[in-house]
């Protein structure tokens, strides 16, 4: 009897943060022994109670108040759960003819990926040529606020961008995985407008990445395309039942807008108190732009701390270590590396 056994790494795909098994094996340092602060993810979670059991016995339903749930969340008048934003990202290719498609970069890879692998022409745009690319593509793409540089725009830019690509039957495609400690900036309130689609995710403020649930905040009709792309079932019961709970916990959400943001002015005090200044960010993680980034992203992994290493350009992302242990081990080792790296 021969076991079908696939490689951890398939051919074509792309490399992310959270790889903690990869570098426990690749460095031979435990599991257990290790500070991740390669993801991005809110290291201090919404608290998740165990699921009634009938989660586990019926098929995810529609009428659970989880669309309700997030509808008042987002503002959003029209949302589709789906099985994490990533879902999305890969099929709303799949819903335009071939396009020419301006890609903010550096940004989330899987983006330019998705598009490219059904045939569309990828258009790296960097954020000083978003205005004038926007007359020559057919879909503009952001990450907002992005990743990795933590690079934001206005409300107001945005949607004058959504209103010249709508005119000729373009898209303006926002990934506002990284919004939610400032929903005030977001554009899901406007979503029902044509040709405007805003992608949310609970993995990363809710810290709830495991549970494989995004949505897709756009008009009806896209919607209804996408849905039956997609096919019934897209988020387990399991997982809808966490999701709802989490979005209307209001008292949760208003703690941690408020603690997070002091997490990332002390990540980049810290990192700037070693000779590291960032050169971006957002509240749940900080970027630096460094030539040996990758010399600075071993020596700390030899040492079981993991970063999220970039080579276009050479850059690391550093997330929020989870408690104070975390914090001072990051002090410690930073006291450590960084003075090598930086001045060799």
């Amino acid at each position: 009897m021969s076991i079908l056994s696939l490689p951890v790494e398939p051919a074509g795909l792309l490399h992310h943060g959270g790889r903690l098994r990869a570098a426990a094996e690749r460095y031979r340092i435990p599991l257990s022994d290790w500070l991740d602060l390669s993801t991005g993810i809110n290291p201090t979670g919404w608290p998740v109670p165990a699921p009634p059991a009938a989660c586990w016995v019926r098929l995810p339903e529609d009428n659970d108040g989880l669309e309700q749930a997030a509808r008042d969340y987002y503002g959003a008048e029209h949302v589709l759960p789906v099985a994490g934003s990533q879902a999305a990202i890969q099929a709303l290719p799949g819903l335009r003819p071939p396009s020419r498609v301006a890609v903010l970069d550096p940004g989330y890879t899987e983006h330019a990926a998705a598009w490219r692998r059904v045939g569309h022409v990828i258009a790296p745009v960097g954020v000083g040529d978003i205005g004038q690319a926007v007359d020559s593509c057919d879909v503009l793409l952001l990450i907002h606020p992005n990743n990795p540089t933590g690079a934001t725009f206005a409300v107001e830019e945005l949607l004058d961008w959504h209103t010249r690509l709508a005119s000729r039957g373009g898209w303006l495609l926002v990934d506002e995985a990284f919004m939610d400690p400032t929903p005030q900036h977001s554009l899901c309130r406007h979503s029902e407008r044509i040709g405007l689609i805003v992608l949310r995710s609970l993995g990363k403020f809710f810290g709830l990445a495991g549970a494989r649930v995004g949505f897709v905040c756009a008009h009806f009709e896209l919607l209804t395309r996408l849905r039956a792309l997609l096919g019934p079932w897209s988020v387990s019961a399991p997982a809808r039942w966490v999701a709802t709970a989490a979005l209307r916990d209001q008292h949760w959400q208003a703690q941690a807008r408020r603690a997070l943001p002091e997490q990332g002015d002390r990540l980049r005090l810290l990192l700037a108190r070693h000779g590291l200044a960032p050169d971006g960010g957002t509240t749940l993680f900080q970027w630096l732009r460094i030539p040996r980034a990758a010399e600075l992203h071993r020596a700390l992994a030899r040492r079981g701390i993991l970063t999220r290493l970039f080579d276009t350009p050479a850059s690391l992302r550093f997330g929020l270590p989870g408690n104070e242990a975390g914090w001072a081990r990051l002090d410690a080792t930073l006291s450590d590396v960084s003075s090598k790296v930086v001045a060799s």
